[in-house]
């Protein structure tokens, strides 16, 4: 569904500007859209007051994002069995949720040393959405059907986000998804929305916003907390780790030359010198490095074997027949 818009002459405190008004409208029932009543006082209350009462629905979230940990754990397994065979995992969201979607996949290749390629986010409206808000782009599954079926492949996993659980942006483009053959999850806060035909439903009740309709707030968190678990997740999964150690960055500054020292005497227990020749000698690779200090291997042998293995240290420390932690 397209919802019809108009354009019509605003008047706000900046000015005179023209903005789109949809001229249909849809009634949504969600948690989120409906009133707290534990928030009804809060234009009343003093500063400290609004806060506390912000902070204590915020302490909500984590409870309700524990609730839907088995339903989260069967999307990490997809989105690791489709990275394993070559194929990529899709971000889709509109206004918030396409927000936060897209820090989460631009945070991925510096942070883990996986290729740009691996997580797509697709944003209703486009980047230019992700600065000033295009409120009526969510409304166009059209428009999410057309990124999907331009961008993903059969054997692809495609994660939409929608506090609402009806964007029909987000429901377009899993329909597409699963058409193409890819498999399919949709993250939400309203458990009261019809049921979406994916492979995996998640649903977070965060219940009603402090502010009614500001899913921004807790819904937002909730899917911050979801997203960031879910990828950190799946890179240990495959391997991205070792330990709770981030061993695929490379050292391509001071900084983080700094940092992957420091990781290696972490996971080896060696000094300063030792690490940084180590490093030194691997190329700034952490991962050659640290097998090759763990195992006693050259570097070449290190590195051979990480191919061998993915980049995965523990199978690689098993395949040398080293000990692992």
């Amino acid at each position: 569904m397209t919802v019809d818009a108009s354009r019509v002459t605003a008047v706000s405190d900046s000015g005179v500007s023209q903005v789109t008004v949809p001229s249909q409208s849809v009634s949504v029932d969600s948690p989120t859209e409906r009133r707290n009543p534990r928030s009804t006082d809060i234009d009343q209350m003093s500063t400290i007051e609004i806060l506390r009462t912000i902070n204590a629905e915020d302490r909500r979230v984590p409870y309700a994002v524990g609730m839907v940990l088995p339903e989260l754990a069967s999307a990490v397994d997809l989105a690791v069995h489709a990275l394993s065979n070559g194929h990529r995992v899709h971000y889709v969201g509109a206004g918030t949720s396409g927000r936060l979607a897209s820090v989460d996949a631009a945070e991925l290749p510096p942070t883990y040393n996986v290729p740009p390629t691996w997580f797509v986010a697709h944003h209703a409206g486009g980047t230019g959405a992700l600065r000033q808000a295009v409120e009526n782009a969510e409304d166009d599954d059209d428009a999410g059907a057309r990124e999907i079926r331009g961008d993903a492949r059969p054997g692809d996993f495609v994660l939409g986000l929608t506090a609402s659980g009806r964007t029909p942006y987000v429901l377009g483009a899993l329909a597409a998804a699963r058409q193409l053959g890819a498999r399919t999850a949709l993250v939400s806060n309203n458990p009261d929305a019809q049921r979406v035909d994916v492979d995996v439903l998640i649903t977070a009740d965060t219940g009603p916003e402090v502010i009614a309709g500001s899913t921004r707030m807790k819904a937002g968190s909730s899917q911050k907390l979801i997203l960031t678990a879910f990828s950190t997740a799946v890179m240990v999964k495959l391997g991205r780790t070792y330990s709770n150690l981030m061993v695929s960055v490379r050292a391509t500054n001071a900084k983080l030359r700094g940092r992957t020292v420091r990781i290696l005497r972490e996971a080896t227990g060696l000094d300063q010198q030792e690490c940084a020749d180590a490093l030194s000698e691997a190329n700034g690779d952490l991962k050659v490095a640290l097998v090759h200090l763990l195992s006693g291997v050259d570097v070449e042998r290190a590195a051979d074997a990480l191919t061998e293995t993915e980049g995965h240290v523990r199978k690689t420390l098993e395949l040398l027949g080293a000990s692992v932690i």
